[in-house]
């Protein structure tokens, strides 16, 4: 199956999404899965997974709803309380739907001793403890802390999202090669190759300037650790759809069958545990 890894649905509020500037103002709406099928059939993708935008029970809820309305949604990562002594139980009740295969909280918006937290940690090794994974939403400069993170949870399967997020503004940095490639040194985290033209100053992009990036992540989680994803619709600002997939293709291009199947949905099929 081919895959895309990461999007979005959700119910614009200017207080909940008020990260959305005025650079990005054309998602200053409703975004529902609905909007999503015309683009998925044009470029051939057979699943997807649902990534929270809102951190709110609510919000999972309302995506693991979406599942069972448009099976194109293959599964959910949603949003629950980490820090709350209760997590595990509510875990178990959202678990009732099978869509449900991981959780996220918004990281990039903490401070690095929040990884650190006695309360945080104990939720995780709530979503460990019930065959779960973990989406990673940082900021480069943020990568120490999680691989730090990482191995206090040996046994939760970690995706890190949107390479990230280093500014692309030229040759990848150095500092974030370094940190990422550690990173990539634990065997129980992914990668996903995602969100990185609205991380280009201006938003403008260019395959030249974005291959160097994916060389990279090849390099050190290979093929069988790397997913592709759109970030759909927050993609938008920068980039249609298509023109994403088409970025996408010419960067496996070169690489064997098996590579490419995995970069393409094989990888987010295994990690996410996803029913063919």
């Amino acid at each position: 199956m081919k895959i895309d890894a990461h999007h979005h649905c959700w119910r614009y509020t200017p207080e909940e999404f008020d990260w959305i500037d005025d650079r990005m103002r054309e998602i200053r709406r409703n975004f529902y899965p609905a909007d999503f099928t015309p683009v998925l059939k044009v470029t051939g993708v057979d699943g997807t997974v649902v990534v929270q935008a809102r951190q709110t029970v609510e919000e999972t809820l309302q995506l693991l709803e979406h599942t069972h309305r448009h099976h194109f949604i293959k599964g959910v990562v949603g949003w629950v309380p980490l820090t709350d002594p209760r997590v595990g139980r509510l875990l178990e009740q959202l678990q009732e739907d099978k869509a449900l295969k991981g959780v996220r909280h918004v990281l990039q918006g903490e401070p690095d001793s929040y990884m650190a937290d006695p309360a945080f940690n104990a939720g995780l090794a709530a979503v460990a403890a019930r065959g779960l994974s973990y989406d990673l939403l940082i900021k480069a400069s943020q990568l120490p802390a999680a691989s730090a993170l990482v191995d206090r949870h040996p046994d939760l399967p970690f995706v890190l999202d949107h390479i990230a997020k280093p500014v692309i503004a030229g040759a990848p940095p150095p500092e974030w090669r370094r940190h990422i490639a550690e990173l990539a040194r634990r065997p129980n985290v992914c990668c996903k190759f995602s969100g990185l033209v609205t991380e280009v100053p201006d938003f403008a992009w260019t395959p030249e300037l974005l291959w160097p990036y994916f060389d990279v992540v090849l390099e050190v989680f290979g093929a069988n650790r790397l997913m592709f994803g759109s970030d759909w619709p927050v993609c938008l600002v920068a980039t249609e759809y298509p023109r994403w997939d088409r970025f996408i293709a010419s960067c496996v291009t070169g690489l064997s069958p098996d590579e490419r199947n995995l970069i393409l949905g094989d990888t987010a099929t295994r990690f996410y545990r996803l029913a063919p």
